[in-house]
């Protein structure tokens, strides 16, 4: 087998290789919107586990806390841990982002929920599927997506006190542009990231892991910021 042969082969196996680790990217981070969904329903449906959530400021700040706190030692270990542990912490953080997702269901309709779903499901594939397949470097519309969301953090933190309709509807328009754009951004990332690898192993897994739970925190997000605009409230 001549070079040219073994150039062609070498490619032919990373090619592969990559599509194998892009597939597990989206049945990761489907598999977790499944969980977050069956969890956030399933509380809501308890008036004894919601009422603890709503009524206990301390437990549902505590919620959220171990959601930051998951993601941040998921990101700062991810190659230190096992791929079993990273998984199973995965799983843990999708069951507690549907536990503090449950109040949705007090605020919107159950149709209007499912609405927005299948709208952010289509926006999140068709951006998706354009960040994996376009030739164009998207790195300068992430690096504006990832400033534009320092600041729409820092507004929505001064919200809180100013309680501004037309601010919040503002707010939530362009979180829904940020989350568009990051969405085919992190695609790109991702496939990028996991190109040149030739062997499926704990490594190429990892990188996979965290690049489905990017992609599941742009979805949550996305669907949060449009359900503002198209939930109706009960």
């Amino acid at each position: 087998m001549d070079t040219n042969d073994l150039v062609k082969a070498y490619a032919s196996k990373a090619k592969t290789v990559q599509a194998t680790l892009m597939r597990n990217v989206y049945s990761w981070m489907t598999l977790a919107l499944v969980i977050t969904g069956l969890t956030a329903m399933y509380v809501a449906k308890s008036y004894t586990l919601l009422s603890m959530i709503v009524q206990n400021q301390m437990l549902f700040w505590g919620l959220l806390i171990a959601e930051v706190g998951l993601v941040i030692y998921l990101s700062a270990r991810i190659h230190r841990i096992a791929f079993s542990t990273a998984t199973l912490l995965f799983i843990a953080y999708s069951i507690l982002n549907g536990v503090t997702l449950s109040f949705i269901f007090m605020v919107y309709t159950a149709s209007s929920i499912a609405t927005t779903f299948f709208v952010t499901a289509g926006t999140f594939g068709v951006m998706a599927l354009y960040g994996y397949v376009t030739k164009r470097d998207l790195t300068r519309i992430g690096n504006i997506c990832i400033m534009a969301l320092i600041g729409l953090i820092i507004a929505s933190l001064v919200n809180l006190f100013l309680h501004n309709s037309m601010m919040d509807l503002i707010i939530s328009g362009i979180g829904v542009l940020i989350f568009t754009g990051l969405t085919a951004y992190d695609s790109q990332k991702i496939k990028q990231l996991l190109t040149g690898d030739i062997e499926v192993n704990d490594t190429t897994q990892k990188i996979a892991l965290m690049g489905a739970m990017t992609l599941y925190l742009d979805f949550i997000n996305l669907f949060l910021y449009l359900l503002r605009f198209l939930g109706d409230r009960k």
